[in-house]
């Protein structure tokens, strides 16, 4: 659960300073057009920030690490998608700022990107199903063992 909260703080860092760099790339070249710059920072925070923490409340919630192998090989997975997609579009919107052509191989290696971004999930999905499975199980009421953390304590 440390991992996924770390990775999930990168990512938010990440992005946030994407939007900061989408903001003084093109006010520095005084650009005024459409750039793959845009959207760096909304797919950081949405894909990074967004379903990190959705993974950590589905691991509190669920266990989904009690499938070890499933699980870290999705987070993983969507960790390198995400990092060559939002890398890929970085620099295929810094070409456009600067009006260079960008070559063919730019996309494509996004769209990698999105296919492992795709398996990552369909991981994620997986980890989810079988702890579902697992639960359905147990006796009505019975609760999911908290995920390797503390119990809360009041402060």
């Amino acid at each position: 659960m440390q991992k996924t909260f770390t990775l999930t703080a990168l990512w938010t860092a990440l992005g946030l300073l994407g939007g900061l760099a989408y903001r003084e790339i093109t006010k520095s070249a005084d650009f005024t057009g459409t750039t793959q710059l845009a959207v760096v920072h909304t797919h950081l925070l949405t894909l990074g920030t967004i379903v990190g923490l959705v993974l950590l409340v589905l691991e509190r919630s669920f266990g989904l690490s009690r499938f070890r192998r499933t699980f870290t090989a999705g987070l993983v997975t969507w960790n390198l998608g995400l990092a060559v997609s939002t890398a890929m579009m970085f620099v295929h919107g810094l070409a456009q700022v600067n009006g260079t052509e960008v070559s063919a191989a730019i996309p494509g290696i996004a769209g990698l990107g999105h296919m492992l971004l795709t398996a990552g999930f369909v991981l994620f999905f997986v980890a989810l199903g079988r702890s579902l499975q697992s639960d359905a199980g147990t006796a009505a009421g019975a609760t999911i063992p908290a995920a390797s953390t503390p119990a809360n304590t009041a402060h």
